[in-house]
């Protein structure tokens, strides 16, 4: 295994995290991030204001309904919507924030990122967990070293 990028080794550092994204189509990007947190051992809670329900499991309709701690949230929505969601973690106290990108613009919005900077809060701007989580497959290591280049992913 590649040594993890300080700020990718920070962020799975924690144990417990919420996928804001998740939806009731099981082939979006934030159902597999979430699966994915999920086989990796971690406590992963699902987001989406308008399901009660994904894959089986409670799903929470923002960060703030979430009971306890958590220790970092993957932002898979709009951007619009990262401004705010970046507004629930900091009232919740969560220090960590990853935006999931890989070839367009994914979640990240300038709004949100500027939101991370005045809150305190650290933040990775692009790539997701299933770049990093091993076993990584062929595609997300491919993807991986092809956005590194492009500095679009922690190098």
């Amino acid at each position: 295994m590649a040594k993890l990028p300080s700020s990718v080794a920070a962020f799975l550092a924690g144990k417990r995290f919420a996928v804001a994204g998740v939806s009731r189509k099981p082939q979006q990007a934030a159902n597999a991030i979430y699966r994915k947190l999920r086989k990796s051992g971690f406590d992963v809670l699902p987001v989406n204001p308008n399901a009660a329900e994904v894959e089986g499991v409670r799903c929470y309709p923002d960060l703030t309904s979430i009971p306890g701690a958590i220790d970092g949230v993957v932002i898979a929505t709009r951007p619009s919507t990262a401004p705010n969601l970046v507004r629930q973690c900091a009232g919740k106290g969560v220090r960590q924030v990853w935006f999931h990108r890989s070839f367009g613009g994914g979640s990240v919005s300038g709004e949100a990122v500027e939101e991370c900077k005045t809150r305190g809060i650290q933040c990775i701007v692009g790539g997701c967990p299933l770049m990093y989580c091993e076993p990584v497959d062929a595609g997300h290591r491919c993807m991986r070293a092809w956005l590194r280049l492009l500095g679009r992913v922690p190098g």
